[in-house]
């Protein structure tokens, strides 16, 4: 519940940003470190990252159409993996930029990175690998997903 607020933030102002290719996207987010992002050692939580990560991924989502598809044919997105690596400590209110692009795929599942710069120094990366799941057809195919998102944009 914490995050709603971020959530809906985010909701308006993706609309207001230009589309994103749904073929190797990238994009970036502004945010600064909020006191609900902090654990006991007064910096942002290592778990808090995992989920800034997802309101990029959401943010992806929106610009490149996906998420209408998704919508239209109930998929959902599920992480399968997911890694991180900290370097530099993101402090309250301190302002970070965090960006994410879809690098590759294959039969089954799409491959991100995820870059968290401050003055573009990089104070922590990580991957993450993602399916599209249906309940009536399981892990849907990257490349019908693809397909899918070109179909239902015309």
């Amino acid at each position: 519940m914490n995050l709603i607020f971020r959530m809906l933030w985010l909701l308006i102002t993706s609309s207001f940003k230009p589309g994103l290719p749904h073929v190797k996207p990238y994009n970036e987010l502004i945010l600064r470190v909020l006191p609900n992002d902090l654990d006991l050692n007064l910096h942002m939580n290592n778990g808090r990252y995992m989920t800034i990560c997802d309101l990029s991924r959401i943010d992806m989502f929106l610009r490149t159409g996906l998420a209408k598809t998704m919508f239209k044919h109930k998929w959902i997105p599920i992480i399968t993996e997911h890694t991180m690596q900290y370097k530099k400590a993101l402090r309250p209110f301190q302002k970070y930029k965090v960006s994410m692009k879809i690098t590759d795929w294959d039969e089954r599942e799409f491959f991100m990175q995820h870059c968290f710069l401050v003055d573009d120094r990089i104070v922590a990366e990580g991957t993450s690998k993602g399916v599209i799941y249906s309940k009536r057809e399981g892990v849907i195919p990257p490349c019908k997903v693809m397909d899918t998102v070109e179909t239902d944009k015309h």
